[in-house]
C-alpha cells in the first residue's frame, strides 16, 4: 500500500539541501505540516505550491494528528516536514505511534541533519586517524531530561568528537561539564549558528573561551556546539593520514605498491 503520510527531513535550512525525494513529495503533496519555528518558510513556498499548509509551531500533537487523519480520510496525501533529519530530536516517534494505532500507512524520508551542515561550514572532517574515530551526538539536560548515564560530564570522559544540539542557551553549563571529562581548557571548539542559512554564523575558539564568545555574538538558539581534537587539525596539521589512499595499503580495489 502506498504511504498516505510522509515524514520528510527538510535539511538544515538551505532550500537546495533537501533531498530530491523530499522535494518531489512536497511538490505533489495535498497537505503539508511543517515545523515553522525551524524550517525555512522559503522552502515550503518553493516546493509546496499546490498544498494546504499548516505551521505546527503552535499546534499540539492531537491537532497535528487530526490534520493528518482528516486529509487521509479525504484521500489526500500528507507531508510532515521536519527540520534536518527527522530521526535526530525530531519528535516523530510519538506521531508514528499514533498513526500505527490508527492503522495509517506512512514512510520516513531522511534529510541532512545540521551536524553535517555545520561540519561542511567548518570545512571539517569529524573523524580523523589517531585523533577521533567516534562522533557523539547529544544534548545537555534542560526542560527535557537526560538519562543519568548520558549526563554530558559522563560521556565527555571519552574525549571523542562531540556534537551538542539544543544546548547553546546553557553554554556555561556545557563547558563546565565538558571540562569534567577528557577535554581541557585548550581543546578546540566551535559553534555554528543557523548552518547553511544565509545568515550563518561561525565561532571558533578554545573551549575555555566558548561561553564568552557565544554571549558576545548574542547566540541563544538554532546553533550547534562542536568540540574535539579534530577541530585543531586545520591549525596544527594532520597527525596521521588515512590508509585508504596510501600506496602501500592494499584492498579489494587496489594492489599495494611502494613509490
Amino acid at each position: 500500500m502506498t504511504a498516505s503520510v510522509s515524514f520528510v527531513g527538510a535539511g538544515p535550512g538551505a532550500a537546495d539541501l533537501i533531498t530530491i525525494r523530499g522535494a518531489r513529495l512536497l511538490r505533489h503533496a495535498d497537505v503539508v505540516i511543517f515545523a515553522g519555528s525551524l524550517v525555512d518558510r522559503k522552502l515550503v513556498q518553493l516546493y509546496a505550491t499546490r498544498a494546504d499548509v499548516y505551521d505546527s509551531a503552535g499546534m499540539t500533537l492531537p491537532e497535528v494528528i487530526t490534520v493528518m487523519v482528516d486529509a487521509v480520510t479525504a484521500g489526500r496525501s500528507v507531508v510532515r516536514l521536519h527540520t534536518g533529519d527527522p530521526s535526530i530530536y525530531g519528535a516523530i516517534q510519538e506521531q508514528m505511534a499514533e498513526l500505527d494505532r490508527l492503522e495509517i500507512e506512512y514512510q520516513v524520508v531522511p534529510g541532512v541533519t545540521s551536524a553535517f551542515a555545520a561540519a561542511a561550514a567548518l570545512k571539517q572532517e569529524l573523524t580523523l586517524p589517531e585523533l577521533s574515530q567516534t562522533v557523539i551526538i547529544t544534548r545537555i539536560e534542560g526542560r527535557t531530561p537526560v538519562p543519568e548515564r548520558e549526563q554530558l560530564s559522563a560521556i565527555a570522559r571519552l574525549g571523542a568528537t562531540m556534537v551538542i544540539y539544543l544546548s547553546v542557551g546553557m553554554v556555561e553549563k556545557v563547558v563546565d561539564q565538558l571540562l569534567q571529562g577528557a577535554y581541557t581548557a585548550e581543546t578546540a571548539a566551535a559553534v555554528v549558528c543557523r548552518a547553511s542559512w544565509d545568515d550563518e554564523l561561525i565561532i571558533r575558539c578554545p573551549l575555555s573561551g566558548l561561553a564568552e564568545e557565544v554571549r558576545r555574538a548574542g547566540i541563544d538558539r538554532q546553533a550547534l556546539i562542536i568540540v574535539g581534537d579534530v577541530l585543531a587539525a586545520r591549525r596544527d596539521g594532520l597527525k596521521a593520514k588515512s590508509l585508504l589512499y596510501d600506496g602501500g595499503f592494499t584492498h579489494g580495489f587496489r594492489d599495494g605498491h611502494v613509490a
